[in-house]
């Protein structure tokens, strides 16, 4: 699976536990970090924990593993490493704080396609 596709099924994951903008950044030409920012935010604490929760379940039905995560306790703002696909999961009032799609802004954003069977 390519990383265009692990993007994809990780906003798959977090779609289906209703996470809210789901956003893609093309990370390849403005970062050496990732070639993927995936950003979501969900509205408690528990929804974002259910959002990075439903990630990892999504990655190990495919033996990928995740390379780091953090945040999960305070489920403020997780972050789940899968190599050259990161992900960005925050609670409602950090995304905002945060604001990554700006500090980011020369990053193009991709299309999601979401709600697809994998």
């Amino acid at each position: 699976m390519n990383n265009n596709e692990l993007v994809q099924r990780a906003a798959t994951a977090c779609e289906d536990k209703r996470a809210m903008d789901i956003v893609a950044l093309d990370m390849k030409d403005v970062s050496l970090m990732a070639d993927y920012f995936l950003i979501c935010h969900g509205s408690n604490e528990r929804q974002v924990q259910a959002i990075s929760r439903a990630i990892k379940e999504s990655m190990d039905e495919i033996d990928v593993s995740i390379k780091r995560l953090e945040g999960y306790e305070q489920a403020r703002w997780i972050l789940v490493d899968l190599g050259d696909v990161v992900c960005h999961i925050f609670h409602k009032d950090e995304r905002s704080y945060y604001n990554l799609e700006r500090l980011w802004g020369d990053a193009s954003k991709i299309e999601l396609n979401v709600g697809q069977s994998w």
